[in-house]
């Protein structure tokens, strides 16, 4: 057996990403367990009391929609069906302007949160001026998403199977690329290594909130070692990338050929604190979203002075 002691360079790589309060798996089993689930579209339905003609009213609703999923909410124009989430938009006139306002109901009728938009001239908004509504949806939807993710955190924390609430479950995929047993011994230690308070290690993909993967690359050393890259990638439920982690080590060729032994128990070890490290940092990524993305009401100086169809220029 090989008594190696390994110090392996190790590096977290993280993946930003702009707010997605839709991510989950909103058919299966877990998400059964929820009253009420985030739907995976937000509907946008005609509005029928927003001051605008019914052609310039589904125009609205179509810059709407769109303005939404280019802030990664994906929304579609129209009437929602059973058990959808739906964007309801009204609005008021005062003087020479006309503020939107938005409501977010769930299926079964409650509004789940309110947003006012940005005043936009009020003549222009009655001849349904396209780019008046254009401007008005653009600089309405960064404050909607932030709604989005706000009330996805509410449900979640308040759901037990939530991971707020209970151990992440992660499930070890394959490891490719490996010389030797590597491609068997190093799945077979990181399972070990990540089981434990912090993480559950699953043997069902399907019932996992992570995967994680790894790649072995090996090139020509100096001295006749053997340079050995092992990339550990974290994939949420949605097989999004959430993190990675790297290890490099220059090796002589016989300490991982033809059994990796302790080299492979080495590595998991260390690559272990850092793929949970990966799941912890996502899972407060999702709940600082919430907090940090609240959305807060517009001094009603700006609202006057700052119209909608500014935010186009």
């Amino acid at each position: 057996m090989k008594r190696l002691i390994l110090a392996l360079p190790l590096v977290l790589a993280s993946c930003g990403t702009l707010p997605q309060p839709f991510y989950g798996n909103p058919g299966g089993p877990e998400a059964e367990r929820l009253s009420l689930p985030p739907a995976p579209i937000l509907m946008v339905p005609t509005p029928a009391k927003a001051l605008l003609g019914h052609d310039a009213a589904q125009l609205y609703a179509k810059d709407v929609a769109a303005a939404m999923a280019a802030h990664d909410v994906p929304s579609v124009p129209g009437a929602p069906e059973k058990d959808e989430w739906q964007l309801a938009i009204t609005a008021s006139a005062s003087g020479t302007l006309v503020t939107p306002a938005y409501a977010i109901i769930g299926p079964n009728g409650k509004t789940y949160g309110r947003q006012s938009g940005a005043p936009a001239p009020a003549a222009a908004w009655a001849n349904g001026d396209p780019s008046t509504l254009g401007a008005a949806a653009k600089a309405d939807a960064p404050a909607l998403t932030q709604l989005m993710t706000s009330i996805n955190a509410q449900i979640q924390q308040s759901n037990p199977e939530s991971l707020e609430n209970r151990t992440p479950r992660i499930f070890i995929g394959a490891v490719t690329g490996a010389p030797g047993d590597g491609d068997q011994s190093l799945p077979l230690n990181i399972s070990r290594d990540l089981a434990g308070p912090d993480l559950q290690v699953v043997s069902n993909a399907a019932q996992a909130d992570f995967t994680v993967t790894a790649s072995v690359k090996t090139s020509p050393a100096p001295q006749g070692q053997v340079q050995v890259e092992l990339n550990w990638v974290v994939r949420d439920r949605n097989n999004r990338i959430v993190g990675q982690v790297t290890q490099l080590h220059d090796l002589d060729p016989q300490d991982i050929s033809p059994y990796w032994g302790d080299v492979a128990a080495a590595a998991a070890q260390e690559a272990a604190q850092g793929i949970t490290t990966v799941v912890q940092n996502e899972i407060l990524k999702k709940s600082a979203r919430a907090v940090t993305d609240s959305p807060k009401p517009a001094p009603a100086t700006t609202a006057q002075t700052t119209p909608a169809a500014a935010a186009s220029h």
